[in-house]
């Protein structure tokens, strides 16, 4: 027990351990998947990185060329502060001071429109590159919180199957300590099944050199005082008197009892119906009191009057056959002499109903074109007649078997012995086909009593007739059924007592044979009776050889169950080490597949610790050039503010000049 169940355990760790591979296999690819992800993502930031440093470099010319406008600025404004006090000195060179200022100044808006378009044009693409770099990182993000989180699912699995592996380890070593106290057990219990089967071998061998000893000194006895071997031959075996089996006989005569019960409820049930049936005749279709009955009724219940001639002599043919079944006799076919007397009361009884079966034929073909005949009526009535001729023929096969089975008590040639089984079958199958057949009747006649019921000129009388042949009819029905199920539940017992007979030999040779058997059986228990009278000091012997013999069976027995214990023992300790050798084995291979499979997870929580901490750096790098790139831009809007603060400043100066 304790070895299939673990053999079932195992069957359970591997299909678990299939499962756990495959959920493996599952984690290896969403990590290649991830770490290709991994490097995809990596290389957009690469670019973006790239594209950052584009544009750093555009912003750092952006900022030389500003500082070279602003210095060009400066270079003006002084040129202009130097030609404002000549101006003053004289017309022309004010006038020619005044044009250079324009035409500085001219040049001064033109290049700051054009520093101010480019300005935009740098805010346009520093913005874009803003809103991208924002997208990115917050796609970044939500990858990494679905890999933080993938990543989290998958510690819990590979903790849940460490766990699992653990328990399975815990459970398969308290299997294996459960295993090595049993076999230890076993071991013990083997060692001393072997002293005991030692011993046993000793007592065998003492018990088989003196019933060797024995065994000669009573055949030296046989051949100086046996005549001759009666067994060898057939004929003179079938003389010997066969071991008494009183079990077999008091069962025997129970059954015969519980048949000439049966057998009695059949023949009331068939003389009520055959009575019965000869009042009907006399009152349906037409009533004798009032008028004549037809000559072929006449003759019917004629007949039918004459039942009980047949009917009776069944019932005395099974009190017979079951009166001869005693105690002291010897019961097979080849001693129920009075199986063949009931089997010729049931051919006069078979004749009688072939005597009848035309007239019953006939009576109902008169009823049938009698006025008061309905269609309904008239087809029960062919049924019935249907019927009828079944249950005749049913008799007759029934018969036929019963005759053979009388024979070997008569004829001993008319039956081969091998034939009896198949003839006791169909003797079951006989009386279950007259039991469907009184089935039919009863059915078909409750139905055409009960539209002679209805008939407007039914009599009283007709009604009580009608129904005691129904009432028949149904205790013949009751009777075949118990009689088919009886027969059925005992056809194993019959068969089975076929083989009771002389010692080594196939059965009785004739009747003769039988009945001579018969007479010394009884002579033979005349003479024990007579050895009951024998001294106390040989029964005291044989008591005590009696005793001795039953120690000997007792010792042979018990030798006999320690051998075939033993070799059970051996045969489980073997067995069972076997399996623990299996164990074993799987115990190792499950353990070695637990130790690749804990590395390759805490491989797997490598690299994606790594991939982690290398998105983390990438985006606070990321972070850190825009932060510089937004300090650049505001450092150059507050120069461009400047620029356009002192360009305002010198126009209105210009103006006021």
């Amino acid at each position: 027990m304790a070895s299939a169940e673990l053999q079932g355990k195992y069957q359970k760790l591997a299909q678990e351990y299939s499962k756990l591979r495959a959920q493996n296999q599952v984690l290896k690819k969403g990590v290649v998947d991830e770490q290709a992800n991994s490097a995809a993502l990596k290389e957009q930031l690469k670019m973006k990185d790239q594209s950052l440093r584009k544009l750093q470099q555009e912003m750092d010319s952006l900022t030389f060329r500003n500082l070279q406008l602003a210095k060009r600025v400066e270079l003006l404004q002084d040129e202009l502060a130097l030609s404002e006090p000549r101006g003053k000195k004289n017309k022309k060179s004010g006038e020619s001071s005044s044009q250079l200022s324009q035409e500085q100044k001219s040049v001064f808006d033109e290049d700051l429109q054009k520093k101010i378009e480019e300005n935009e044009r740098l805010h346009i693409q520093f913005f874009e590159a803003d809103e991208q770099h924002k997208h990115v990182e917050a796609e970044l993000r939500s990858r990494l919180a679905t890999l933080e989180t993938e990543a989290a699912q998958h510690q819990a699995v590979v903790d849940g199957l460490t766990r699992k592996y653990m328990e399975t380890i815990e459970k398969l070593q308290n299997d294996k300590a459960k295993l090595e106290v049993k076999s230890q057990t076993l071991e013990k219990e083997a060692k001393e099944c072997r002293l005991r089967t030692e011993e046993c071998q000793l007592q065998l061998k003492t018990l088989h050199e003196d019933l060797s000893g024995r065994l000669e000194e009573s055949l030296s006895i046989i051949n100086e005082k046996v005549p001759f071997n009666d067994t060898k031959y057939s004929q003179y075996n079938a003389l010997n008197v066969p071991l008494h089996n009183r079990r077999h006989q008091l069962k025997m005569r129970d059954i015969a009892g519980q048949a000439l019960a049966f057998v009695q409820d059949l023949v009331t049930a068939l003389l009520n119906f055959h009575t019965y049936t000869e009042q009907r005749i006399q009152i349906f279709p037409v009533d004798s009191a009032i008028d004549t009955i037809s000559p072929l009724n006449q003759k019917f219940s004629q007949y039918l009057h004459e039942n009980a001639s047949y009917v009776r002599p069944l019932e005395e043919g099974m009190l017979h056959l079951f009166e001869s079944i005693t105690e002291d006799t010897v019961t097979v076919l080849e001693t129920t002499v009075k199986l063949k007397t009931f089997s010729e009361h049931l051919t006069s009884y078979i004749c009688f109903l072939r005597k009848i079966l035309p007239y019953q034929l006939k009576s109902l073909e008169e009823e049938c074109e009698s006025s008061l005949c309905t269609s309904a009526l008239r087809a029960r009535n062919l049924e019935l007649s249907q019927d009828m001729k079944k249950m005749t023929a049913v008799f007759e096969k029934l018969q036929t078997y019963i005759a053979l089975l009388a024979l070997p008590s008569t004829e001993p040639d008319g039956l081969l012995r091998t034939n009896y089984s198949s003839v006791l079958t169909n003797v079951g199958a006989a009386l279950h086909g007259f039991h469907d057949v009184m089935k039919d009747i009863s059915k078909h006649y409750s139905q055409k009593a009960a539209i002679e019921h209805e008939l407007p000129t039914a009599t009283q009388k007709l009604i009580t007739t009608n129904d005691c042949i129904l009432s028949s009819v149904v205790a013949l029905t009751n009777g075949a059924g118990k009689i088919a199920s009886f027969f059925s539940n005992n056809l194993d017992y019959f068969i089975a007592s076929l083989s009771y007979g002389p010692k080594a030999a196939s059965g009785f040779i004739s009747p003769l044979s039988a009945e001579c058997m018969l007479q010394y059986k009884k002579k033979a228990a005349a003479y024990m009776k007579s050895l009951r009278k024998v001294p106390d000091v040989e029964s005291r012997e044989d008591l005590i050889k009696n005793h001795y013999m039953a120690r000997i069976v007792e010792l042979t027995s018990q030798l006999q169950l320690a051998d075939s214990k033993s070799v059970h023992f051996y045969a489980e300790c073997r067995a069972l080490s076997k399996r623990l050798a299996l164990a074993e084995k799987s115990k190792e291979a499950l353990t070695e597949e637990m130790k690749l499979a804990s590395q390759n997870i805490s491989r797997l929580q490598d690299e994606l610790t790594t991939t982690k901490r290398s998105y983390e750096d990438q985006l606070s790098m990321m972070s850190d050039h825009l932060c510089s790139m937004n300090e650049t831009l505001s450092k150059q809007r507050e120069e461009i503010d400047t620029l356009k603060m002192s360009s305002k400043g010198n126009s209105k100066k210009n103006k006021s000049r």
